[in-house]
Protein backbone atom coordinates (compact mmCIF):
# COMPACT_ATOMS: atom_id res chain seq x y z
CA UNK A 1 0.00 0.00 0.00
CA UNK A 2 2.60 2.09 0.60
CA UNK A 3 3.27 2.88 -2.75
CA UNK A 4 0.33 3.59 -4.14
CA UNK A 5 0.18 7.15 -5.60
CA UNK A 6 -2.36 9.57 -5.85
CA UNK A 7 -2.44 8.42 -9.43
CA UNK A 8 -2.76 5.15 -8.75
CA UNK A 9 -6.15 5.63 -6.02
CA UNK A 10 -7.79 6.64 -8.81
CA UNK A 11 -10.50 4.01 -8.96
CA UNK A 12 -8.85 2.25 -6.12
CA UNK A 13 -10.51 4.52 -2.77
CA UNK A 14 -12.30 2.10 -2.26
CA UNK A 15 -10.66 -0.77 -1.38
CA UNK A 16 -8.52 1.55 0.68
CA UNK A 17 -11.13 1.93 2.90
CA UNK A 18 -12.02 -1.17 2.96
CA UNK A 19 -8.77 -1.79 4.67
CA UNK A 20 -8.40 0.77 6.95
CA UNK A 21 -5.65 2.59 5.48
CA UNK A 22 -6.71 6.18 7.66
CA UNK A 23 -4.40 4.64 10.50
CA UNK A 24 -1.22 5.34 8.24
CA UNK A 25 1.18 3.52 6.01
CA UNK A 26 4.42 1.92 6.44
CA UNK A 27 7.83 3.00 5.11
CA UNK A 28 10.16 0.92 4.86
CA UNK A 29 14.18 1.26 4.35
CA UNK A 30 14.46 4.40 5.70
CA UNK A 31 15.12 5.70 9.39
CA UNK A 32 11.87 6.81 10.25
CA UNK A 33 11.74 10.59 10.95
CA UNK A 34 14.87 11.30 10.81
CA UNK A 35 15.85 13.78 8.10
CA UNK A 36 19.76 12.21 7.27
CA UNK A 37 22.71 12.38 5.51
CA UNK A 38 20.56 10.36 2.35
CA UNK A 39 20.49 12.56 -0.74
CA UNK A 40 17.74 15.07 -1.27
CA UNK A 41 14.38 13.81 -2.81
CA UNK A 42 13.73 13.70 -6.55
CA UNK A 43 11.07 16.18 -6.50
CA UNK A 44 9.02 13.88 -9.43
CA UNK A 45 8.07 10.84 -6.89
CA UNK A 46 10.26 10.71 -3.51
CA UNK A 47 8.64 11.18 -0.08
CA UNK A 48 9.55 12.01 3.74
CA UNK A 49 8.49 9.55 6.34
CA UNK A 50 6.17 11.52 8.90
CA UNK A 51 6.88 9.37 11.85
CA UNK A 52 10.29 9.83 13.78
CA UNK A 53 12.65 11.34 16.25
CA UNK A 54 11.85 14.85 14.84
CA UNK A 55 9.15 16.14 13.31
CA UNK A 56 10.37 16.48 9.40
CA UNK A 57 10.32 19.65 7.86
CA UNK A 58 13.01 21.08 10.01
CA UNK A 59 16.43 19.76 8.81
CA UNK A 60 14.68 18.43 5.44
CA UNK A 61 16.70 19.55 2.39
CA UNK A 62 14.48 22.40 2.03
CA UNK A 63 12.20 22.12 -0.88
CA UNK A 64 11.63 25.04 -3.40
CA UNK A 65 8.07 26.03 -2.05
CA UNK A 66 6.29 26.41 1.09
CA UNK A 67 2.68 26.79 2.02
CA UNK A 68 2.29 28.32 5.65
CA UNK A 69 -1.19 28.80 7.91
CA UNK A 70 -1.50 29.87 11.15
CA UNK A 71 -4.63 28.62 12.88
CA UNK A 72 -6.98 29.94 15.71
CA UNK A 73 -8.73 27.29 17.48
CA UNK A 74 -12.41 28.00 17.77
CA UNK A 75 -13.65 25.67 20.69
CA UNK A 76 -13.50 25.45 24.14
CA UNK A 77 -13.23 21.33 24.02
CA UNK A 78 -10.60 19.88 24.68
CA UNK A 79 -11.04 16.32 23.68
CA UNK A 80 -12.11 17.82 19.86
CA UNK A 81 -8.88 19.38 20.01
CA UNK A 82 -7.38 16.40 20.45
CA UNK A 83 -9.37 14.35 18.04
CA UNK A 84 -8.46 17.08 15.64
CA UNK A 85 -4.16 16.06 16.21
CA UNK A 86 -5.18 12.46 15.67
CA UNK A 87 -6.94 13.30 12.43
CA UNK A 88 -4.20 15.78 11.47
CA UNK A 89 -2.13 13.14 11.59
CA UNK A 90 -3.74 10.11 9.87
CA UNK A 91 -4.03 12.73 7.23
CA UNK A 92 -0.63 13.92 7.43
CA UNK A 93 1.10 11.05 7.46
CA UNK A 94 -1.30 10.30 3.86
CA UNK A 95 -0.52 13.54 2.07
CA UNK A 96 3.42 13.10 3.12
CA UNK A 97 3.71 9.93 0.91
CA UNK A 98 1.26 10.88 -2.02
CA UNK A 99 -2.03 10.02 -1.14
CA UNK A 100 -5.24 11.56 -0.99
CA UNK A 101 -5.91 13.00 2.26
CA UNK A 102 -8.78 10.71 3.35
CA UNK A 103 -8.55 6.76 2.56
CA UNK A 104 -11.89 7.17 0.33
CA UNK A 105 -10.24 9.93 -1.52
CA UNK A 106 -11.49 12.36 -3.95
CA UNK A 107 -13.64 10.46 -6.35
CA UNK A 108 -14.44 7.17 -5.02
CA UNK A 109 -16.88 8.17 -2.46
CA UNK A 110 -21.09 8.64 -2.23
CA UNK A 111 -22.21 10.71 -4.43
CA UNK A 112 -24.25 12.41 -1.88
CA UNK A 113 -21.36 13.18 0.75
CA UNK A 114 -18.35 15.37 0.40
CA UNK A 115 -14.98 13.54 -0.65
CA UNK A 116 -12.52 13.02 1.86
CA UNK A 117 -9.85 15.03 -0.51
CA UNK A 118 -10.32 18.18 -2.25
CA UNK A 119 -9.16 16.63 -5.51
CA UNK A 120 -6.36 19.26 -6.75
CA UNK A 121 -3.49 16.69 -6.15
CA UNK A 122 -4.80 13.87 -8.30
CA UNK A 123 -1.91 12.11 -10.84
CA UNK A 124 0.71 14.63 -8.89
CA UNK A 125 3.40 12.72 -7.07
CA UNK A 126 4.33 13.42 -3.18
CA UNK A 127 7.14 16.18 -4.45
CA UNK A 128 9.05 15.70 -1.40
CA UNK A 129 6.32 16.81 0.76
CA UNK A 130 6.65 17.60 4.66
CA UNK A 131 4.52 18.86 6.75
CA UNK A 132 5.27 20.33 10.66
CA UNK A 133 3.36 21.45 12.86
CA UNK A 134 3.63 24.23 15.83
CA UNK A 135 1.77 25.68 19.01
CA UNK A 136 1.24 29.30 19.91
CA UNK A 137 1.17 30.95 23.21
CA UNK A 138 -2.62 30.98 22.72
CA UNK A 139 -3.04 27.10 22.85
CA UNK A 140 -2.22 27.55 26.21
CA UNK A 141 -3.85 30.53 27.52
CA UNK A 142 -5.88 33.14 25.76
CA UNK A 143 -7.01 35.93 27.39
CA UNK A 144 -6.31 34.79 30.80
CA UNK A 145 -8.23 31.79 30.50
CA UNK A 146 -6.72 28.88 29.89
CA UNK A 147 -9.07 27.09 28.03
CA UNK A 148 -7.70 23.39 27.54
CA UNK A 149 -5.91 22.89 31.04
CA UNK A 150 -2.60 23.34 29.43
CA UNK A 151 -1.29 26.79 31.06
CA UNK A 152 1.07 25.16 33.56
CA UNK A 153 2.73 23.66 30.91
CA UNK A 154 3.79 26.74 28.67
CA UNK A 155 7.18 27.00 28.62
CA UNK A 156 8.36 30.63 29.37
CA UNK A 157 10.16 31.11 26.29
CA UNK A 158 6.58 30.49 24.65
CA UNK A 159 5.22 33.84 24.63
CA UNK A 160 4.31 36.46 21.76
CA UNK A 161 7.46 38.20 20.52
CA UNK A 162 8.50 41.64 21.62
CA UNK A 163 7.74 44.76 19.14
CA UNK A 164 10.68 45.21 17.57
CA UNK A 165 12.06 48.53 16.44
CA UNK A 166 10.76 48.94 12.27
CA UNK A 167 7.81 46.63 13.12
CA UNK A 168 4.55 47.97 11.16
CA UNK A 169 2.91 44.17 12.27
CA UNK A 170 -0.31 43.61 10.98
CA UNK A 171 -2.21 41.65 13.47
CA UNK A 172 -3.89 39.76 10.50
CA UNK A 173 -0.63 38.34 9.55
CA UNK A 174 0.76 37.71 13.04
CA UNK A 175 0.33 35.14 16.23
CA UNK A 176 -1.65 32.12 15.79
CA UNK A 177 -2.59 28.90 18.13
CA UNK A 178 -1.72 26.12 15.79
CA UNK A 179 0.74 26.23 12.55
CA UNK A 180 1.16 23.97 10.11
CA UNK A 181 4.00 24.28 7.64
CA UNK A 182 4.14 22.55 4.16
CA UNK A 183 6.91 22.54 2.31
CA UNK A 184 7.30 20.64 -1.20
CA UNK A 185 8.89 20.84 -4.83
CA UNK A 186 5.32 21.54 -6.13
CA UNK A 187 3.35 24.48 -5.03
CA UNK A 188 0.25 22.43 -5.70
CA UNK A 189 1.16 19.63 -3.60
CA UNK A 190 2.03 22.10 -0.87
CA UNK A 191 -1.32 23.98 -1.13
CA UNK A 192 -3.16 20.37 -0.99
CA UNK A 193 -2.09 19.64 2.24
CA UNK A 194 -2.55 22.65 4.04
CA UNK A 195 -6.20 23.25 2.55
CA UNK A 196 -7.08 19.84 3.36
CA UNK A 197 -6.18 19.84 6.94
CA UNK A 198 -8.09 23.17 7.15
CA UNK A 199 -11.15 20.96 5.80
CA UNK A 200 -10.61 18.56 8.15
CA UNK A 201 -10.55 21.11 11.16
CA UNK A 202 -13.66 23.20 10.09
CA UNK A 203 -15.50 23.64 13.53
CA UNK A 204 -12.42 23.44 15.60
CA UNK A 205 -9.92 25.53 13.76
CA UNK A 206 -10.33 28.78 11.18
CA UNK A 207 -7.16 30.02 9.77
CA UNK A 208 -5.70 33.04 10.75
CA UNK A 209 -3.28 33.80 7.85
CA UNK A 210 -1.63 32.20 5.90
CA UNK A 211 1.68 32.74 3.66
CA UNK A 212 2.40 30.95 0.25
CA UNK A 213 6.52 30.81 -0.63
CA UNK A 214 8.63 29.79 -3.45
CA UNK A 215 12.32 30.01 -3.70
CA UNK A 216 14.23 28.82 -0.59
CA UNK A 217 16.15 31.52 1.05
CA UNK A 218 18.41 29.18 2.48
CA UNK A 219 19.83 25.93 2.75
CA UNK A 220 19.55 22.99 5.48
CA UNK A 221 21.97 20.75 4.05
CA UNK A 222 25.47 20.85 2.67
CA UNK A 223 23.76 18.71 -0.60
CA UNK A 224 22.41 22.59 -1.27
CA UNK A 225 23.77 25.30 -2.77
CA UNK A 226 23.22 28.60 -1.00
CA UNK A 227 20.32 30.47 -2.88
CA UNK A 228 19.67 33.55 -3.67
CA UNK A 229 17.00 36.41 -2.08
CA UNK A 230 15.10 38.91 -3.71
CA UNK A 231 17.79 41.13 -3.21
CA UNK A 232 19.86 39.30 -5.05
CA UNK A 233 22.44 37.84 -2.26
CA UNK A 234 23.14 34.67 -1.34
CA UNK A 235 21.27 33.99 1.90
CA UNK A 236 21.36 31.74 4.94
CA UNK A 237 25.70 31.03 4.36
CA UNK A 238 26.07 30.60 7.67
CA UNK A 239 23.04 27.91 8.32
CA UNK A 240 23.29 25.52 11.01
CA UNK A 241 22.67 21.96 8.06
CA UNK A 242 21.55 19.12 9.00
CA UNK A 243 24.82 16.80 8.96
CA UNK A 244 25.95 19.82 12.27
CA UNK A 245 24.50 16.93 14.12
CA UNK A 246 26.40 18.44 17.69
CA UNK A 247 25.36 21.86 16.22
CA UNK A 248 21.32 20.63 15.93
CA UNK A 249 21.77 19.37 19.37
CA UNK A 250 23.27 22.36 20.78
CA UNK A 251 21.35 25.55 18.84
CA UNK A 252 18.13 23.52 17.08
CA UNK A 253 16.76 21.01 19.58
CA UNK A 254 14.98 21.61 22.74
CA UNK A 255 16.40 18.99 25.70
CA UNK A 256 15.17 17.38 28.13
CA UNK A 257 16.50 19.24 30.76
CA UNK A 258 15.24 22.88 28.90
CA UNK A 259 12.15 24.07 30.16
CA UNK A 260 9.17 22.35 28.77
CA UNK A 261 11.07 19.45 27.53
CA UNK A 262 8.48 17.03 29.38
CA UNK A 263 6.77 17.30 26.65
CA UNK A 264 8.81 19.37 24.10
CA UNK A 265 12.36 17.38 23.94
CA UNK A 266 13.57 16.65 20.41
CA UNK A 267 10.90 19.49 19.11
CA UNK A 268 12.38 23.38 18.56
CA UNK A 269 11.11 26.52 18.72
CA UNK A 270 9.78 28.49 15.40
CA UNK A 271 10.11 31.80 14.84
CA UNK A 272 8.11 33.19 12.01
CA UNK A 273 8.46 37.02 10.49
CA UNK A 274 6.68 38.22 7.56
CA UNK A 275 9.47 40.79 6.31
CA UNK A 276 8.65 43.06 3.50
CA UNK A 277 11.66 44.35 1.33
CA UNK A 278 11.37 48.17 -0.39
CA UNK A 279 12.38 46.52 -3.74
CA UNK A 280 12.20 49.93 -6.16
CA UNK A 281 14.09 51.63 -3.70
CA UNK A 282 17.30 48.98 -3.43
CA UNK A 283 17.36 48.37 -6.86
CA UNK A 284 18.76 52.09 -7.61
CA UNK A 285 21.54 52.08 -5.14
CA UNK A 286 24.81 51.22 -6.71
CA UNK A 287 26.31 47.75 -6.45
CA UNK A 288 29.54 48.78 -3.93
CA UNK A 289 26.59 50.14 -1.80
CA UNK A 290 24.38 47.56 -1.75
CA UNK A 291 27.65 45.12 -0.69
CA UNK A 292 28.31 47.37 1.68
CA UNK A 293 24.88 46.80 3.15
CA UNK A 294 25.36 43.31 3.11
CA UNK A 295 28.77 42.75 4.00
CA UNK A 296 28.94 39.80 1.38
CA UNK A 297 30.06 40.32 -2.59
CA UNK A 298 27.13 39.60 -4.59
CA UNK A 299 28.67 37.78 -7.32
CA UNK A 300 29.81 35.08 -5.28
CA UNK A 301 28.50 35.67 -1.86
CA UNK A 302 32.10 35.86 0.00
CA UNK A 303 32.69 38.41 2.84
CA UNK A 304 34.18 41.77 1.71
CA UNK A 305 37.82 40.68 3.75
CA UNK A 306 38.29 38.18 1.14
CA UNK A 307 38.24 34.45 0.29
CA UNK A 308 34.95 32.16 -0.81
CA UNK A 309 31.44 32.11 0.43
CA UNK A 310 32.22 30.24 3.26
CA UNK A 311 35.63 32.00 4.42
CA UNK A 312 35.02 33.69 7.92
CA UNK A 313 34.79 37.31 7.61
CA UNK A 314 37.70 38.79 8.90
CA UNK A 315 35.94 42.01 10.84
CA UNK A 316 39.12 43.38 11.77
CA UNK A 317 40.50 43.99 8.41
CA UNK A 318 41.35 47.51 8.04
CA UNK A 319 39.61 49.27 4.76
CA UNK A 320 39.62 52.91 3.76
CA UNK A 321 39.17 56.19 5.93
CA UNK A 322 39.75 53.95 8.45
CA UNK A 323 37.04 51.59 8.71
CA UNK A 324 37.16 47.94 8.85
CA UNK A 325 36.33 46.86 5.22
CA UNK A 326 33.39 44.84 6.46
CA UNK A 327 31.03 48.07 7.61
CA UNK A 328 30.41 47.95 11.35
CA UNK A 329 26.87 48.02 10.82
CA UNK A 330 26.68 45.88 8.07
CA UNK A 331 24.10 42.94 8.22
CA UNK A 332 26.34 40.29 8.57
CA UNK A 333 28.79 42.24 11.08
CA UNK A 334 25.44 42.90 13.24
CA UNK A 335 24.43 39.45 13.42
CA UNK A 336 27.02 36.71 13.35
CA UNK A 337 27.11 34.50 15.60
CA UNK A 338 30.18 36.09 16.64
CA UNK A 339 28.22 39.17 18.18
CA UNK A 340 25.98 37.01 20.03
CA UNK A 341 27.97 34.29 21.97
CA UNK A 342 28.02 32.21 19.04
CA UNK A 343 24.25 31.66 18.56
CA UNK A 344 23.18 30.15 15.61
CA UNK A 345 19.79 29.42 13.90
CA UNK A 346 18.67 26.87 11.57
CA UNK A 347 16.80 29.35 9.21
CA UNK A 348 14.25 28.02 6.40
CA UNK A 349 12.99 30.97 4.99
CA UNK A 350 10.96 31.76 1.29
CA UNK A 351 10.65 34.53 -1.26
CA UNK A 352 7.40 35.98 -1.49
CA UNK A 353 5.41 38.07 -4.07
CA UNK A 354 1.87 38.89 -3.45
CA UNK A 355 1.19 41.21 -5.81
CA UNK A 356 1.38 45.15 -5.70
CA UNK A 357 0.30 47.92 -2.87
CA UNK A 358 -1.27 51.05 -3.12
CA UNK A 359 1.65 52.76 -4.55
CA UNK A 360 2.36 50.49 -7.14
CA UNK A 361 5.44 48.89 -5.86
CA UNK A 362 6.00 44.35 -5.29
CA UNK A 363 4.06 43.25 -2.49
CA UNK A 364 7.58 41.25 -1.85
CA UNK A 365 9.93 39.87 0.71
CA UNK A 366 11.64 37.15 2.66
CA UNK A 367 9.11 34.88 4.76
CA UNK A 368 11.52 34.16 7.39
CA UNK A 369 11.65 31.21 9.47
CA UNK A 370 14.02 29.77 12.04
CA UNK A 371 14.01 27.07 14.10
CA UNK A 372 16.17 27.68 17.62
CA UNK A 373 16.23 26.07 20.81
CA UNK A 374 15.26 29.33 22.81
CA UNK A 375 14.23 32.02 21.17
CA UNK A 376 15.11 34.37 24.36
CA UNK A 377 19.02 33.66 23.48
CA UNK A 378 18.78 32.98 19.86
CA UNK A 379 16.57 35.01 18.24
CA UNK A 380 15.50 38.12 19.99
CA UNK A 381 18.58 39.91 21.00
CA UNK A 382 19.93 39.38 16.86
CA UNK A 383 16.55 41.06 16.41
CA UNK A 384 16.96 43.96 18.58
CA UNK A 385 20.45 44.01 17.38
CA UNK A 386 19.55 43.65 13.45
CA UNK A 387 16.92 46.26 14.46
CA UNK A 388 18.97 49.30 16.19
CA UNK A 389 22.06 48.89 14.23
CA UNK A 390 21.53 47.28 10.97
CA UNK A 391 21.71 49.63 7.23
CA UNK A 392 19.83 46.87 5.71
CA UNK A 393 16.60 48.22 7.92
CA UNK A 394 16.14 51.17 5.72
CA UNK A 395 15.36 48.51 3.10
CA UNK A 396 12.93 46.59 5.46
CA UNK A 397 9.97 46.29 7.29
CA UNK A 398 8.73 43.57 9.10
CA UNK A 399 4.52 43.19 8.60
CA UNK A 400 4.23 39.68 10.37
CA UNK A 401 5.52 38.10 13.65
CA UNK A 402 4.79 34.95 14.99
CA UNK A 403 6.30 32.26 17.54
CA UNK A 404 5.22 28.37 17.88
CA UNK A 405 6.41 25.21 19.89
CA UNK A 406 7.22 22.87 17.57
CA UNK A 407 6.66 18.98 19.33
CA UNK A 408 9.26 16.64 18.98
CA UNK A 409 8.22 13.68 16.32
CA UNK A 410 5.22 11.57 16.05
CA UNK A 411 5.92 8.08 17.10
CA UNK A 412 4.15 4.98 15.60
CA UNK A 413 0.46 4.79 16.78
CA UNK A 414 1.05 8.67 18.10
CA UNK A 415 -0.52 11.58 17.13
CA UNK A 416 1.49 14.78 16.78
CA UNK A 417 1.72 16.82 20.54
CA UNK A 418 0.37 13.62 22.24
CA UNK A 419 2.91 14.12 25.11
CA UNK A 420 1.68 17.62 25.91
CA UNK A 421 -1.89 16.41 26.12
CA UNK A 422 -1.00 12.91 28.32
Amino acid sequence: MAGISRRGLLGGGAALAATGAAAGIAVGGYALGRESEDAAVDAASDTYPFRGTHQAGIVTPAQDRLHFAAFDVTTDDRQALVDLLVQWTAAAERMTQGLDAGPVGAVDGPYNVPPDDTGEAIGLPAGGLTITFGFGPGLFEKDGVDRFGLADRRPAALRDLPHFPADVLDRNRSGGDLCIQACAQDPQVAVHAIRNLARIGFGTVAVRWSQLGFGRTSSTSTSQETPRNLFGFKDGTANVKAEETAELEEQVWVQPEDDGGDWLAGGSYLVARRTNMTIEVWDRQPLADQEGFIGRTKGTGAPLSGGDEFTEPDFSMPGSNDQPVIPVDSHVAVVHPSAHGGARMLRRGYNFVDGTDDLGGLNAGLFFIAFVRDPDTQFIPVQQAMSRNDTLMEYLKFTGSALFAVPGGVGEGEHVGQALFA
